[in-house]
């Protein structure tokens, strides 16, 4: 059987930052100002901020800052933290929470193993739980980073705030600025763009049903870029919504072109090939600044679902 469909993934730069992938966020509570770089530009220690990044660096683990919508007032450190831990690969998929009055325990963490998708090792180091309220809605709202965060990310957080949407939480900087406002939902770790308080109700309604909802999403940070772009493309091929029935199990190629072998639960397989080309016409690629630019994007070109065994990977 062999499908085929062209689709734009215009994802602007990885949802995941300067790093390809993050298979594990840790996410640390730290009121106040953050700064571009934002580890090492708050009221976080910027020694613990700098060894956080050391630790998490090639794990698959990324350290991000969270905060409560709102005014945030120089007002000191706070007594109490909120520290969550996510991992996103499906099958696997847990989120934990845990607080702590020291986030130099962070440091206890065995980084590699927390990235692998090993929990205990969060569970020992800050007596982490598995997290028991609402999906986290994170919203990018680091204005340091790229003024449209601050702009249109602080009012988004604040309205899904205001209307009960108890997992609210604004976040330091998710990558993709320019479709802001960005959010990251937890604990699948999918992340939508110009995200709005109705759509993003309707996401996280999905996500408590299991549901992942494709409109205005940018892919999974469990994937690279090519395998965001893939497995939203089988989604969308075959009406799929289920949070963890897809994944992608075999990415071959480089830019600009890449196969990628994306596997559902039920043993079928799709080959997709995703081309990286550029955003036409020339657009800002932020609210802040009137330079053009056009940024990459993915486009699928092709989905063929595979008949017979699945393929080696």
């Amino acid at each position: 059987m062999s499908t085929c469909a062209t689709v734009s993934r215009d994802l602007g730069e990885p949802i995941s930052g300067t790093a390809a992938t993050a298979t594990t966020w840790l996410l640390l509570e730290q009121p106040g100002p953050w700064g571009a770089k934002a580890l090492v530009s708050s009221h976080l220690d910027p020694v613990l901020g700098r060894a956080l990044e050391t630790a998490a660096q090639g794990t698959g683990v990324r350290v991000a800052l969270i905060r409560r919508p709102g005014r945030h007032a120089d007002v000191g450190a706070p007594r109490l933290r909120q520290v969550y831990a996510a991992h996103t690969v499906p099958g696997r998929v847990w989120l934990h929470s845990a607080t702590t009055h020291d986030p130099r325990q962070l440091l206890d963490l065995d980084f590699a193993a927390l990235g692998l998708g090993d929990h205990h090792t969060f569970d020992r180091a800050l007596r982490g739980r598995p997290h028991a309220g609402d999906p986290l809605a994170l919203v990018c709202t680091n204005g340091k980073r790229d003024r449209c965060c601050a702009l249109l990310g602080r009012p988004l957080a604040a309205e899904l705030a205001a209307s009960g949407v108890r997992g609210t939480w604004e976040v330091t900087h998710l990558g993709g600025h320019r479709f802001s406002p960005t959010l990251l939902v937890l604990p699948h770790g999918y992340a939508y763009g110009r995200a709005e308080a109705h759509t993003v109700k309707e996401v996280l309604h999905g996500v408590q049903e299991g549901r992942i909802v494709v409109e205005g999403c940018r892919g999974s940070s469990a994937w690279e870029r090519p395998g965001q772009a893939a497995e939203l493309a089988v989604r969308a091929a075959i009406g799929e919504d289920a949070a963890e029935a897809l994944s992608v199990v075999r990415t071959t190629g480089g830019a600009p072109r890449w196969e990628v072998t994306v596997a559902h639960t039920d043993g079928r397989h799709w080959q997709v090939d995703v081309v990286q080309g550029d955003s036409q016409p020339p657009r800002p690629e932020s609210c802040g600044t009137s330079v053009l630019g056009s940024p990459a994007r993915m486009d699928v070109v092709a989905v063929r679902e595979l008949a017979g065994a699945a393929p080696a990977v």
